[in-house]
């Protein structure tokens, strides 16, 4: 069958970006309508062995997870079991974070929205310290050093009490600041538990995944019947001062977080699930959830930059152009993914790699693009600058930082501000008030700083986290 124009463009995009990020394997499919309309793989499944890869070809998906969790708690919301308006402590008494009028605020939702205020902890590692530490990858990089200083959390009971015992400073009201939050994730998955009376794992398995026709969809692939089609995972790491992408085979896992990144899936179901949204629930996949629940986990529930929202595991980008993006991108060792459905055009896709730090919104955007004839790499939004004293710079210039060790330093050079992180230095474009914009790559990345009561910048968005200044010029 001749290639449509848009997929002969893209798939030309495609193959350049992901040969520029010097990925192993990739898998690709678009779907209008529930129909699929492009299906594509990208080199091998395992590049030393030269082993094919298909749409059933088991990655893992990371973050895109946690959507999946929060179709979860919606069903128990529907079984009357809980709502998600509920406090916390009401299913988790042992939680506490920093006071208690804090504590009895923080509600199930605050955790799906990624709004609780607690600010980027390190806890994640805490909870994959296990596998990470035995995992060669690892050895001789600043990650090996960074895993010395958190504690084991095997359990949600260590969780919670590391969350107990930690000192600092809340980002603000419950419901008041946006901060990707893997810790209250991963404690979704012990409310899911005690509400269920099953493991998380169990549950998932039970009312979501098989129900869904989910059969290649697991937490550990020893749990797939078939375990031939399967992805050796990559990693990237400085050898000689060079960087290179090297086999890592063996998949991190955080028991007591699980609900927050660690399923591993196909395209084929991913694609099958996308379904559940872009349908509203009207679906064959039906009765998995109500439409009134599926409403509730993509409505904008919390800013996350000038272009998205955050919904209940699922990013939306109310503006987009055709009609509102529904999406969530993943990453771990080993892993970039991304999937999306935007229920206006019927258009649903899905994209998994075998190696992390890969762009993959990119090939997500690049589809989209090429099917609205523009050029794959155009820009989503155009970027309309406003002025900026230069008087005003030296309120932005400093050093900010998370406790999941990401840096960020803001310069200011030739009358000129510029982000630095990840070995780049990008200009940054003023956009609002205390908003810039920097292009990265094919994108454009956008930033907001927050200021105190006496008016001082004091912290910073990237990557959807809140970063605390800890430096100034």
């Amino acid at each position: 069958m001749m290639m449509q124009a848009w997929a002969e463009a893209f798939e030309e995009y495609a193959k350049k970006l992901l040969e520029e990020s010097k990925v192993p394997g990739a898998v690709i499919a678009v779907a209008r309508d529930g129909e699929w309309m492009y299906q594509q793989t990208f080199g091998e499944r395992d590049r030393e062995q030269q082993l094919p890869l298909s749409m059933d070809t088991v990655f893992g998906i990371a973050s895109v997870t946690k959507s999946f969790t929060c179709v979860a708690i919606m069903q128990l919301q529907e079984a009357g079991k809980l709502s998600v308006t509920d406090p916390v402590v009401r299913y988790l008494p042992e939680f506490h974070f920093l006071n208690d009028a804090y504590t009895q605020a923080i509600t199930i939702e605050h955790f799906m929205a990624h709004t609780p205020g607690m600010p980027p902890l390190p806890y994640l590692d805490g909870a994959m310290k296990r596998s990470m530490e035995h995992d060669p990858a690892i050895i001789g990089t600043e990650a090996e050093e960074e895993l010395k200083t958190v504690p084991y959390l095997d359990t949600y009971e260590e969780v919670l009490d590391a969350i107990a015992k930690w000192e600092g400073t809340g980002l603000g009201a419950p419901g008041t600041a946006f901060s990707y939050n893997n810790d209250g994730y991963g404690l979704l998955g012990a409310i899911i538990e005690r509400v269920s009376g099953q493991t998380y794992e169990q549950y998932m398995t039970e009312h979501i995944l098989q129900p869904l026709g989910m059969t290649r969809t697991v937490f550990a692939v020893e749990d797939l019947p078939n375990q031939e089609d399967v992805t050796t995972l990559y990693t990237r790491k400085k050898i000689d001062g060079e960087e290179q992408v090297i086999a890592a085979p063996i998949w991190h896992d955080a028991p007591a977080m699980r609900a927050c990144g660690f399923l591993k899936s196909t395209v084929r179901d991913l694609m099958r699930y996308l379904e559940l949204f872009r349908t509203s629930g009207e679906a064959p996949v039906s009765g998995v959830l109500s439409r009134e629940s599926i409403q509730q986990m993509t409505t904008p529930h919390a800013r996350c930059d000038g272009y998205r929202s955050y919904g209940y595991g699922l990013m939306i980008s109310p503006a987009f152009p055709d009609g509102p993006l529904i999406e969530h991108g993943g990453s771990l060792k080993g892993i970039s993914s991304h999937v999306f459905t935007q229920p206006d055009t019927g258009l649903s896709g899905v994209v998994l790699t075998n190696v992390d730090g890969v762009p993959v919104r990119d090939l997500v955007l690049g589809i989209l693009n090429t099917i609205s004839h523009k050029p794959a790499d155009a820009l989503v939004y155009p970027i309309e600058s406003c002025e900026l004293s230069v008087e005003l710079h030296t309120d932005y210039v400093g050093l900010f930082k998370s406790q999941e060790w990401m840096k960020v330093e803001i310069v200011s050079k030739e009358q000129e501000l510029y982000l630095k992180a990840d070995d780049g230095m990008y200009p940054l474009i003023p956009v609002q008030k205390d908003s810039f914009v920097f292009k990265r790559g094919r994108s454009a990345v956008w930033i907001d700083f927050s200021r105190s009561d006496e008016g001082k910048v004091e912290r910073m968005s990237y990557s959807l986290r809140q970063l605390t200044k800890v430096e100034n010029a």
